[in-house]
């Protein structure tokens, strides 16, 4: 049962991550002719944000660019995974409620944004990352404490 949970946690922090660095390729004009651009994001953003003043949209559409690309990398390296899904959680959360806002509930359903802001909610709850340097960190600091304790029992000796 725990692999397949191991294999399931490494599998959504994947699947989370690839959907924002899709996004963040997307609006940068990296994915050539199936690219957004800035352009049309900036356009998009206002018209999610609509209950923003139009002199916000760009700062929003720069911190969430930043953040979504910072937290795919956070997830794809397994970084600080906890924080990076629970921060991911509520970029989308606040992104569906925007949308829901906005347009309705019908988009950020038929977008699945309730569905991503749900699944990184439920990775930040997960007792361990496997695959990760969050597990690699945590190895090392158990192998360290086991190496201090075997040391005062020899010293004691």
């Amino acid at each position: 049962m725990k692999r397949y949970q191991d294999t399931a946690t490494l599998l959504l922090r994947f699947a989370l991550a690839i959907g924002f660095l899709s996004a963040v390729s997307s609006r940068l004009g990296l994915l050539c002719t199936h690219s957004s651009g800035w352009t049309n994001f900036l356009a998009y953003a206002g018209k999610v944000n609509s209950f923003l003043p139009e002199s916000m949209v760009m700062l929003f559409a720069i911190a969430s660019t930043i953040l979504e690309g910072g937290f795919a990398l956070l997830l794809l390296m397994g970084y600080q995974t906890r924080w990076a899904s629970a921060g991911a959680a509520g970029l989308t959360l606040a992104f569906a409620l925007a949308m829901t806002y906005s347009f309705g509930l019908k988009d950020p359903l038929d977008y699945s944004v309730f569905a991503f802001s749900a699944g990184s909610f439920l990775l930040s709850t997960m007792p361990q990352y496997c695959w990760s340097i969050d597990e690699l960190i945590l190895k090392k600091g158990n192998n360290t404490k086991k190496a201090n304790m075997y040391e005062k029992a020899n010293y004691k000796k």
